[in-house]
Formats: structure tokens, sequence, C-alpha cells
């Protein structure tokens, strides 16, 4: 995406930001289990233990996560842990904080 800038000239946007604007230009509304809106940065608690898929670890119940990002599907949203990178959760197991 190409933005048109005061200057008259354009400028790329980076991925995520892109993603941002496409989130908010088609009204795409991400809840958590509770019915709460989840928005980019905000922080969410596990509220059962999960599995990782692909690994041996198991994310267990209250974990909270900061700063979670939102992905294109409104059932996802993505977190980061000391232990597991681009962790991607099912917003039906997490509630905001």
């Amino acid at each position: 995406i190409e933005v048109r800038l005061d200057n008259g000239r354009s400028q790329r946007l980076c991925p995520f930001l892109q993603a941002h604007m496409v989130r908010r230009e088609s009204g795409m509304v991400v809840r958590d289990s509770n019915g709460a809106t989840l928005n980019e940065g905000d922080s969410v608690q596990v509220i059962k233990d999960l599995k990782v898929k692909g690994s041996s670890s198991v994310v267990k119940r209250g974990t909270v996560f900061k700063n979670i990002h939102l992905t294109d599907d409104e059932g996802e949203i993505e977190c980061r842990s000391a232990q597991i990178k681009g962790l991607v959760l099912k917003t039906e197991f997490v509630k905001k904080v």
C-alpha cells in the first residue's frame, strides 16, 4: 500500500501498518472470550492450560501476555513470551486484562 504525503510524494507502508489499515477499513472487531474488544498492544490473560503445537511447552492458565498483535483473522492474536516467539493464540482462550 502506498500513501500520498502532503508534499505530493508517495511512500510505502510497513506490513504492520498495512494490516492495521485493512482491519480499520474492513471494520473487523476482535473480541476475547468475554466479549471485550481487543486492540493492538493490549494485555491478555490465558483462561485455560494450552498445549503448544510443535513443542513440549504448555502455556499455563493465568499467564499474561503484554503488547499483543492482531492478525488478519479476527479469531487469532499473536503474542510473545520468553520461551516461545511468535505464538498465535485463539481469542476464545484469552481475556483482556
